[in-house]
């Protein structure tokens, strides 16, 4: 079997929506990363893509740059209290450890980034090839996501009897639900005190109305792209899923509690959209 090479389109388009939130929107910007941009290696026209229509992706860059903050926040405050392990999957264009590095470092904290293998080694080139280098507390981590990759990952040096924070943002919509409560099952069992935080799509008829042309469009595109979505949630069942896999505690962040921490006070209606909201679940 060929590996593919590269990040997938998903991850290059996050990252530009990320870098489209700096170009476009007003400040305060609720995240500053062009770093993820430059990785991505799009070129000077990438304002120029269908999916960077400004006005058409306001909600839906606003929910990205919501759910990095709020990843990132949750990361500084668990390290705050001693937590030195961060797991990253399906790390694609993820750009903490090189915004990040020196509260990473002062934290003692060691990032796994968790991606096949293809996408892996194509981020250690370009991290070299732009300057910015792969620290000692940093680990890329190519992974059979069907096989057994919580071995690889400890192979790297991530320990399951500690707690950690992991993250699986825009991840769940293109797994099946069984192979999401399996992964599921896997960090219920790291040590107490680890958190979760995950992603999930909400059926599109829970969505805002005007939001639900957007959700089928991105849909369609993600199946002619070769990568569907294949699962959506309510609250109740991603929340009963994680409470069923064994985490003792769940939460779920609403795009109006998002909202409220990141987006109060804008003149301009940005505001996330809850077609993806987030679920916290604690060991």
């Amino acid at each position: 079997m060929t590996t593919r090479t590269g990040p997938d389109h998903t991850a290059v388009r996050t990252a530009l929506w990320r870098a489209l939130h700096l170009h476009a929107d007003a400040p305060p910007h609720v995240i500053e990363d062009e770093v993820g941009l430059r990785l991505s290696g799009a070129g000077d026209d990438w304002r120029a893509r269908p999916d960077m229509d400004v006005e058409a992706t306001r909600r839906t860059r606003a929910s990205i740059v919501a759910r990095a903050r709020f990843v990132e926040d949750l990361v500084e405050s668990e390290a705050g209290r001693g937590v030195d392990q961060y797991l990253v999957l399906g790390a694609g264009l993820d750009t903490f450890a090189q915004r990040r590095a020196a509260a990473a470092e002062a934290a003692g904290l060691r990032v796994f980034e968790a991606d096949r293998a293809g996408a892996v080694e194509w981020k250690r080139g370009r991290l070299a090839e732009l300057g910015y280098g792969i620290p000692g507390w940093l680990r890329l981590v190519p992974v059979d996501f069907e096989g057994d990759w919580w071995g690889q990952l400890a192979a790297a040096g991530f320990d399951p009897g500690r707690p950690a924070v992991v993250a699986s943002a825009g991840v769940t919509m293109y797994l099946t639900e069984d192979a999401v409560a399996a992964t599921l099952r896997h960090i219920a069992e790291l040590a107490p005190g680890s958190t979760l935080v995950t992603t999930f799509l909400r059926p599109i008829e829970d969505v805002e109305p005007d939001q639900q042309e957007q959700l089928r469009v991105a849909e369609r595109g993600a199946r002619a792209s070769g990568t569907p979505f294949l699962s959506f949630y309510s609250p109740e069942r991603m929340a009963a899923l994680a409470a069923a896999a064994g985490f003792r505690e769940t939460r779920h962040v609403s795009a109006g509690e998002l909202a409220g921490r990141y987006f109060t006070g804008r003149t301009d209606g940005l505001l996330p959209s809850r077609g993806e909201e987030i679920l916290v679940a604690v060991t």
